[in-house]
């Protein structure tokens, strides 16, 4: 969009400045995320999450809306500006929290708008340890009778999986699904103290003890764990999982409750083929299949656990050439998905603890947070890219699971280095996917010699490209000598006596590192021909400096 379109979009969607907006210059970002208390981005972030959430929109003139743009951004970027928000706003929601930027196409002016969720039940948001609202026109401390208001907020407690359903009774259930329930329910507790009872209890005895129905009532869990597909009128949500196939093939399927049995519908539906993955100097490969099984029933399992059932919406499995995507209604519920790919994080708690716990009962699910690290292990014995969660939105988890290489220099450095920490190889999978890292993680990496490349295109290394025979990947992104490049440009004009700043771009820009973006690329050049032409003084413009041709600084003004 260029300019007037991109001021006319925001006039449209923010315009009004009130407690849910608020327009900004920020045109110098160097001192403004984080500095005057009350001032900055990190208290207007804490202002507005504090109201009822809304929209912060810098790079813009405030009253007016006229674009001016944001002219140095310090090292921020969108992404790693969201996580130093974070953390440095106490209680913002990660989950509503993004960052949207826009470029003019004509003038090239940055705008971003910061999408400030509202703050949580009794949780204010701190900035500079303080917490801010918005009165009337000014940014000010919260006032007691706010930070009161927000203290004494009602909290929803109620856990619809658990809500009983007039009129259902046990017959409403699948006969097959029940007597799967029963034989997974044996298994999970064959060690348990009541295991030699449990063939002699009823169907009634076993629900309850199942933790599916409540004293008898049928739940809304015992309707989509076993209730029969013409069951589901009783359900006020849409209880269905989509299996969608698509590319040059296209199908798709519609899977009602019983849920138990509905998931190994599903699996059946996924195409699994066998890979041969071929280490370096081995002649022996190794074979993996495409998906673990065990994967794609963790990931739809997990979708029906998490679902938020009262926004009635179906959860989608959608198979493409080269990856599963699993989607289910409402945002991640305790925390982030990366919390959990070590093990190490427990949920403290659940959207739907009735339903997780019955499912817990049938071998469905463990309530540990296990889920997710199994998922990532397989992913990474199986030298696949781990599972990714990076398009998950505010109110939808998005999960990828894929089914193909990426890099084959991140796959051969799983089959050859599985010593390597999980750690290390949850930032290799980010870097493959071309997705930012931190300074820190980045450092880390460098130093044992497993990424190369400028900030943000980090790529292997060389002795990983080496090992795997990516060399020619590596040569196009290995950074030349300031040398090199400073040769090539004299050479040139020694022997063609001038040259135009178009004739010396042609002959630089290709020879540039491939991990350079354009801007960067442009950005290197520019600083090459200062350096010739203040420091070195072996290059000058003839006819002036902002005219002509660069020709070879004449030996007697050359200073030695």
């Amino acid at each position: 969009m260029n300019e007037a379109a991109v001021q006319l979009y925001l006039r449209e969607h923010f315009p009004k400045e009130n407690a849910a907006c608020e327009w900004k210059e920020f045109k110098n970002l160097t001192h403004a995320v984080s500095g005057r208390k009350g001032e900055d981005i990190a208290s207007y972030l804490s202002a507005i999450a504090n109201m009822k959430g809304g929209h912060l929109i810098i790079g813009v003139e405030d009253a007016s809306l006229r674009i001016v743009g944001i002219e140095k951004f310090h090292d921020y970027t969108p992404e790693n500006i969201r996580q130093r928000l974070l953390g440095r706003c106490t209680n913002l929601d990660s989950e509503g929290f993004r960052v949207e930027s826009i470029t003019t196409s004509d003038s090239c002016k940055v705008v971003w708008i910061f999408h400030i969720p509202p703050h949580r039940p009794r949780l204010p948001v701190y900035a500079h340890d303080k917490s801010w609202q918005r009165l009337d026109d000014a940014l000010v401390e919260m006032r007691p009778e706010r930070l009161q208001a927000i203290l004494s907020e009602a909290v929803d407690n109620r856990d619809w999986s658990a809500e009983t359903v007039e009129g259902a009774t046990v017959a409403d259930l699948d006969e097959k699904a029940l007597i799967v329930a029963r034989e997974k329910f044996s298994e999970k507790y064959r060690n348990a103290p009541f295991a030699a009872d449990i063939p002699t209890w009823d169907t009634a005895t076993f629900l309850d003890k199942a933790k599916i129905t409540i004293q008898g009532r049928i739940t809304h869990t015992a309707l989509l764990l076993l209730g029969q597909p013409q069951s589901s009128h009783f359900l006020p949500t849409l209880a269905q999982i989509t299996w969608k196939l698509t590319g040059e093939e296209q199908a798709y399927e519609h899977f009602s409750p019983p849920f138990l049995l509905a998931t190994t519908q599903v699996l059946h539906r996924i195409r699994n083929i066998s890979y041969k993955l071929f280490p370096q100097n081995q002649l022996l490969a190794t074979e993996v299949s495409k998906y673990d099984p065990r994967v794609i029933l963790e990931a739809l399992h997990n979708c029906i656990a998490h679902q938020d059932y009262q926004l009635r919406s179906r959860i989608i499995v959608t198979e493409r050439v080269d990856r599963l995507i699993f989607e289910n209604a409402g945002g991640f519920f305790e925390g982030k998905p990366e919390d959990y790919f070590s093990g190490e994080q427990t949920p403290s708690r659940y959207r739907n603890p009735w339903l997780t716990q019955a499912m817990v009962s049938l071998g469905m699910i463990d309530t540990m947070g296990f889920g997710i690290r199994t998922m990532t292990l397989s992913q990474r014995n199986r030298f696949f890219p781990l599972p990714d969660y990076s398009k998950s939105e505010p109110n939808k988890v998005v999960l990828q699971i894929y089914g193909h290489v990426i890099d084959e220099n991140y796959t051969r450095l799983l089959l050859e280095r599985e010593d390597l920490p999980l750690n290390t190889v949850m930032l290799l999978d980010r870097v493959q996917k071309k997705q930012p890292i931190t300074d820190n993680a980045a450092a880390m990496l460098r130093k044992q010699g497993l990424i190369e490349g400028r900030k943000p295109n980090y790529y292997t290394a060389a002795q990983v490209a080496q090992s795997t025979g990516s060399k020619s990947d590596y040569i196009r992104n290995r950074a030349f000598n300031d040398g090199y490049y400073k040769t090539l440009i004299l050479d040139y004009l020694k022997h063609y006596g001038s040259a135009s700043r178009d004739e010396l771009i042609t002959l630089i820009l290709d020879k540039l590192s491939d991990a350079l973006d354009e801007k960067q690329k442009q950005n290197k050049f520019r600083n090459l021909l200062n350096a010739m032409s203040t420091r070195d003084k072996t290059i000058e413009k003839s006819g002036g400096l902002h005219k002509g041709r660069w020709v070879l600084k004449a030996p007697e003004d050359t200073e030695i």
